[in-house]
């Protein structure tokens, strides 16, 4: 009995279906980044939320300010298609017309102090990875995967110095949390459907740098960096039955690297009114290439990832009505991580065109508001495991072929304030 293969579903511990930018990131960080469709997000720094993409960009802020925002996002995905062979070699087909992804709000925080002509110090709160995936116990893929549920949060102290009147220099320390919970069933010869729950969590801490230069006041150009953050999670697996002890209840362990982002961008101001900007980022998605999960009770196995690198790139415009409204617009492409051979049915991601609107409302010199929708129509997202002769631990699992069709709309509501 191949009951340890079975166990190798962790192998996609923190993917959740249709995050919203490659993979299980979140770029949702900033809403007035997001109606520019996050052109421009590591130069623009129109407000303290920009410093999730560039600290640097906290020189342009004086005094104190505080930004609190949330973001509304509602995936859709449905497999389409599905058809699976189970390990004895019976069939099951079925269109899954169930959204399998969930709504959920990731709220953001920031806070910036100005020391002095040079030193700006801030911090903030955000949610950078995560979402949630559901099936019925019974669908068809329910050997490799039923729930895929995934929380962060992410604490990152800064500072920002300005070395001259052209260049910023900033960084932090990304102190990032996270939990996940998987479910799906186990083949075993004597029992098909093993109940199997998974659980862990680990605090781990990572870096962020960023640069700005200034050429004038109405051009500039910036670059961010957040470092990958290496998570050893502890946590427990659980048998619905345990087959008079052959399925022992265990404590787990198992690592996990979440990838680094590089961006780097453009703002610029052609008038008054009118300015335009650009981004380009890369996912280190590369470094996700397996997981090793180890128990207290024999569980040692590898499950092949193989994601690749992703590329961002985004453009966008902005208009100044009058000093209380400023209207933004952007669109953008994002690759996926996964190719079809490996895509699973826990995160059929694929690559995706963005289109974000934005309003900005300045109630008065302290109180300012931002509003922003995308809209992301994701390309289809094709599924292709073999069980025999496929990836490591999927013989236990059997075939699965699905064909998913995806899409996200996402609202966003900010608030800033200085003192």
């Amino acid at each position: 009995m191949k009951k340890l293969l079975t166990l190798t579903a962790l192998g996609t511990i923190m993917m959740a279906a249709q995050a919203n930018a490659s993979g299980f990131n979140l770029k949702e960080q900033s809403v007035a980044a997001q109606g520019n469709a996050f052109a421009g997000a590591t130069a623009g720094a129109e407000d303290i939320s920009y410093s999730y993409f560039n600290a640097a960009g906290l020189t342009r802020h004086k005094g104190t300010k505080i930004a609190v925002g949330g973001t509304y996002i509602a995936p859709r995905s449905k497999a389409r298609e599905s058809f699976a062979t189970f390990p004895d070699g019976t069939t099951d087909g079925e269109r899954y017309n169930n959204n399998i992804v969930h709504a959920a709000v990731a709220p953001n925080m920031y806070i910036s102090h100005q020391l002095n002509d040079r030193w700006t110090l801030g911090a903030s709160i955000n949610v950078p990875f995560g979402m949630i995936t559901k099936y019925d116990d019974e669908w068809a893929g329910k050997y490799h995967g039923t729930l895929s549920k995934v929380t962060t949060v992410t604490v990152t102290p800064m500072a920002a110095y300005k070395a001259n009147e052209h260049l910023s220099l900033g960084a932090g320390f990304q102190m990032q949390y996270i939990k996940a919970r998987l479910r799906n069933s186990t083949y075993t010869e004597y029992v098909h459907d093993v109940k199997t729950a998974l659980e862990g969590d680990t605090f781990d801490i990572g870096y962020q740098l960023g640069a700005m230069y200034e050429f004038n006041e109405s051009t500039r150009i910036g670059a961010g960096y957040r470092s990958e953050v290496k998570h050893k999670l502890k946590g427990d697996i659980e048998f619905s039955n345990n087959l008079g002890g052959a399925l022992p209840n265990q404590d787990i362990s198992a690592r996990l690297t979440t990838p680094a982002n590089f961006t780097i961008g453009a703002y610029h101001d052609l008038n008054d009114q009118w300015s335009v900007m650009a981004e380009y980022g890369r996912t280190f998605w590369s470094s996700f290439d397996e997981l090793r999960i180890r128990g207290s009770q024999g569980v040692n196995s590898v499950t092949e990832e193989r994601w690749k690198d992703t590329d961002f790139y985004a453009f966008g415009v902005s208009y100044k009505y009058n000093d209380q409204w400023k209207f933004r617009a952007g669109v953008a492409y994002d690759e996926g991580a996964v190719d079809e051979e490996y895509r699973t049915p826990r995160i059929p991601d694929a690559g995706r065109q963005w289109y974000a609107l934005g309003v900005q409302y300045t109630q008065n010199e302290n109180l300012t508001w931002n509003v922003g929708y995308t809209y992301i129509r994701a390309k289809d997202g094709r599924v292709k495991l073999k069980g025999q002769g496929g990836h490591i631990g999927d013989e236990a699992r059997g075939d699965l072929e699905a064909l998913y069709k995806n899409d996200i709309h996402i609202l966003g509501l900010s608030l800033n304030y200085n003192f």
